[in-house]
């Protein structure tokens, strides 16, 4: 026979899952204290957390807030404020930059949000419209002035470090992080962005040609001409583009995945929108608007920025301008690059450059054309050579469907060539 202390334990331990619950009702004052301050504290965070999830409060968190690169919107109202109150045209110039740079990454994130509530297709057209309004808001504001050249370069240059510094930079990036592995990408989604430049080259290489050579019809007269010819034909390509893109051949254009179902599956958690759609139409008609606010005070200091920086127009221009449109670029392509998600990062550095190119240009030319602007498609020599060379660097980059950071490494040093070339280099018209 067992001892009665032991059946004792035997049976407070069988009664134990029964007897939690009495035992948890054992109160002391303090314990009661404390359980009442807690359930405040929760009640209130849930309360905080309720108005915040349904209110506007939420939108305004996640779109002014949530973002580290907000802290530079501060930076918009402090140029406009010394616009007015000194003649430092330099420092306005730099702070605008600042200001503009979070409102383009911004405004990439609303135009994504939206994407997911328009479907595919209106999507594509959404990006093709939104996702590089920065330059076009400024390019119509230069228009507008009548800076024509100050126009071409800074579209010139957003195609320039789309393709060679935020290609390279996530190219090397991702082969760092990658080194144990080759990464690949969609190759013939790859190709067909490349042909789409060579062919955004040829259209902005005739009119140069035709003027160097002084062989046209009617001097002046028949490259612009050709140029807005050229325009109309190219905005179609693109037009075609996207509809054999979202539409007939959808399949082209399907990642390469190395995971299987599983990475499908984390893709499709990820990929929800965090606010609705009204409140996406209205921060992008917000957005917009204050971008064509400072996009203003930007134009309106460039050249004063060129005499107190002692820096050619051109090189500002091709060189610091395409910074702050390509900021969100830059930063989700690197980001992409290191999560091996290769076709991604083609699609946002590469896919950039094709809008810009087959889009953006055109469009400017047809605007300028309503206008009155002479706006055409002469980059002028220099201008039209680097484009011409950087498009054949990066077609050979890309026509193996392999990345490594070496490939990265050296479209970095090729565009710090073109940055160099540019430092020295002095457009005519300003002699």
């Amino acid at each position: 026979m067992m001892p009665m202390e032991e059946k004792v334990e035997v049976e407070s331990d069988e009664e134990i899952p029964f007897s939690a619950s009495a035992t948890g009702k054992k109160v002391h004052p303090f314990d009661s204290e404390g359980n009442s301050i807690a359930s405040h504290v929760d009640m209130s965070k849930s309360w905080i957390s309720k108005r915040i999830q349904m209110g506007p409060l939420r939108s305004i968190y996640i779109v002014l807030i949530k973002a580290k690169i907000n802290m530079l919107l501060p930076f918009g109202p402090l140029a406009i404020l010394l616009h007015y109150l000194t003649g430092k045209h330099g420092l306005v110039f730099l702070l605008s930059m600042l200001g503009i740079t979070p409102l383009a990454e911004r405004l990439g994130y609303v135009t994504e949000q939206l994407a997911f509530y328009t479907g595919p297709t209106v999507g594509g057209l959404l990006n093709a419209t939104f996702g590089n309004a920065t330059e076009m808001i400024i390019s119509i504001y230069a228009l507008k002035s009548g800076m024509i050249r100050v126009v071409q370069q800074s579209l010139l240059g957003s195609i320039l470090s789309n393709m060679l510094l935020v290609l390279g930079c996530a190219f090397f990036s991702g082969g760092i992080a990658n080194h144990q592995k080759v990464q690949v990408f969609n190759k013939a989604a790859a190709l067909v962005n490349s042909g789409l430049l060579l062919m955004a080259v040829m259209g902005i290489m005739f009119p140069a040609v035709l003027h160097f050579t002084r062989t046209e019809v009617h001097f002046g007269k028949s490259e612009l001409a050709l140029s807005r010819f050229s325009s109309c034909i190219m905005l179609i390509a693109y037009g075609s583009y996207l509809f054999f893109q979202l539409k007939s051949q959808p399949n082209l254009y399907s990642l390469v995945d190395e995971g299987g179902v599983n990475d499908q599956e984390d893709s499709d958690d990820e990929e929800a929108p965090e606010i609705t759609q009204w409140e996406t139409i209205g921060w992008l008609a917000i957005l917009t608007l204050w971008i064509s606010i400072l996009s203003g005070y930007l134009v309106d200091a460039i050249q004063g920025a060129s005499d107190s920086l002692n820096m050619p127009v051109a090189f500002i221009s091709v060189i610091l301008l395409p910074i702050v449109g390509n900021a969100a670029e830059h930063a989700s392509a690197i980001m992409f690059a290191m999560k091996d998600k290769l076709d991604i990062t083609i699609g946002v550095a590469i896919g950039s450059s094709t809008q810009i190119s087959m889009f953006v240009i055109p469009f400017c030319v047809v605007v300028g054309w309503c206008m009155g602007q002479p706006m055409d498609l002469n980059f002028q020599l220099f201008e039209t050579a680097t484009l011409f060379i950087s498009v054949l660097v990066v077609a050979f980059m890309l026509q193996d469907g392999t990345s490594n950071y070496f490939k990265g490494f050296m479209l970095i040093l090729c565009y710090l060539i073109v940055a160099a070339s540019f430092f020295v280099h002095v457009d005519k018209d300003e002699n």
